[in-house]
């Protein structure tokens, strides 16, 4: 926790702003005496990064905003405008294309991390619940900037998922509707997406804020799981924690960098730099990379509805985990089953976004003869999907709430101090 504050102002100007509006303490207590676990690694520092990532994609987006014409006649020509016409437009929207994909790069590995550390664990299910929020924010915003080109891959791809909706009885027809703005995806849809896509930001930062705010109450996570104790266990988040977020932050965005001036369009389609047209359908609509698993998990299913429910389910198991995972030690680093089958979990996702970007009958082993279940060949990436797709709804519905109560696990520290300073400690187990 943050406890009290420590900051003193030092000039007339500063105490007569304190005693009327403290945000030069608010900054200090947030950013300077923030008592930090001193045992923290490289993985807390994609916190920073995701800051950064969406300073970056603010100010590019309105910068953007200004030039782009959100009609269907002129979206996909206003794009080629900036790029072509406005100066550095195209640095800029290479930034603002490529800081999506860095946005949700950094938003998995922290995820994973939380997940290996057991961030999600109490005191911090508010932490983790609003850090859910944010994804969801995050994949809700980057879908519908992914329309705004209006190309090939735009138009199509948001025909195919606004339709998913058209799957829930009762009230899919009416949904789908309000999401075109009409009767097909036309102008209105677009109108509705580009107003909707500069908003959420602006939506994602104040949830930010109020995910910042919850840990400042609850204290960061630490590798080993324990709670600081006494003061040997944390040092002041200035110079300690800022040094090493400023150096991942440096590295980051010079991968950022990379991205942006060598390959920019690496991670996207080539279908979008042709100008939509509803008449011509691509050979393979996919999304973006950063949702192929979920689009994986949709196509794993046979039925559309039961489809639809999965690819949401898969994202709702997050929010239902800190009440899933059984066990009274948060670190997998003292639990080696659990370690075993996370692992197994990410080599999953991985799978299911492979898969994602496959035809779903081309064979995973070309080449290799197998036989014929149904419509489907068992050689086929949706039989790869299904198996992934298993896996994944296992792995919370079943093996961590298992695991927990049945496994044995390694000695956990005492303190962090212990292990930080090399030093032998006592050791509790923890069943």
């Amino acid at each position: 926790m943050s406890g009290h504050s420590t900051y003193q102002p030092k000039t007339g100007f500063e105490r007569w702003l304190d005693s009327r509006l403290p945000i030069i303490r608010l900054a200090h207590d947030t950013a300077v005496s923030y008592p930090t676990p001193r045992n923290l690694n490289y993985w807390w520092t994609f916190g920073g990064i995701l800051t950064l990532c969406l300073g970056v994609q603010i100010i590019t987006g309105i910068i953007l905003a200004m030039h782009y014409t959100a009609s269907a006649d002129h979206a996909f020509n206003s794009v080629e405008h900036i790029m072509r016409d406005v100066n550095y437009g195209w640095l800029i929207r290479y930034m603002h294309a490529n800081g999506a994909s860095m946005f949700f790069i950094a938003v998995y590995i922290h995820m994973f991390r939380g997940l290996y550390y057991g961030s999600y664990k109490a005191p911090r299910e508010v932490l983790w619940l609003l850090g859910c929020i944010i994804y969801l924010l995050m994949m809700a915003t980057g879908f519908m900037g992914y329309v705004l080109p209006w190309g090939q891959m735009s138009f199509h791809g948001t025909v195919v998922i606004t339709n998913l909706f058209g799957a829930f009885p009762i009230v899919g027809e009416a949904i789908t509707t309000w999401l075109w703005g009409g009767f097909a995806v036309d102008n209105p849809t677009l109108n509705r997406f580009f107003s909707l896509h500069y908003l959420l930001p602006f939506v994602i930062a104040g949830v930010v804020i109020l995910h910042i705010w919850a840990l400042h109450v609850v204290g960061q996570n630490n590798p080993t799981g324990v709670e600081p104790k006494s003061k040997a266990d944390t040092v002041p988040f200035t110079p300690y924690a800022t040094v090493k977020d400023g150096f991942a932050m440096s590295v980051f965005l010079i991968l950022f960098a990379t991205f942006v001036f060598y390959m920019p369009n690496a991670l996207g389609h080539a279908d979008n730099y042709i100008p939509a047209n509803p008449l011509v359908t691509p050979a393979h609509i996919v999304p973006e990379w950063y949702y192929l698993p979920f689009y994986a998990i949709l196509r794993a299913v046979p039925d559309k509805l039961m489809g639809v429910l999965a690819m949401f389910a898969s994202i709702g198991c997050f929010f239902a985990l800190p009440w899933l995972d059984t066990s009274k030690v948060r670190s997998l680093r003292y639990r080696p089953t659990a370690k075993l089958y996370f692992w197994i979990f990410v080599l999953a996702c991985l799978v299911l976004g492979y898969c994602g970007g496959r035809l779903p009958d081309d064979p995973v082993i070309p080449g290799l003869k197998t036989f014929i279940l149904g419509d489907s060949d068992p050689n086929s990436f949706v039989w790869l999907s299904r198996i992934a797709t298993a896996y994944y709804f296992a792995y919370f519905a079943v093996i961590i709430p298992v695991l927990g109560l049945v496994e044995k696990t390694l000695p956990v520290p005492e303190t962090i101090a212990s292990p930080a300073l090399s030093h032998p400690a006592p050791a509790k187990t923890e069943a």
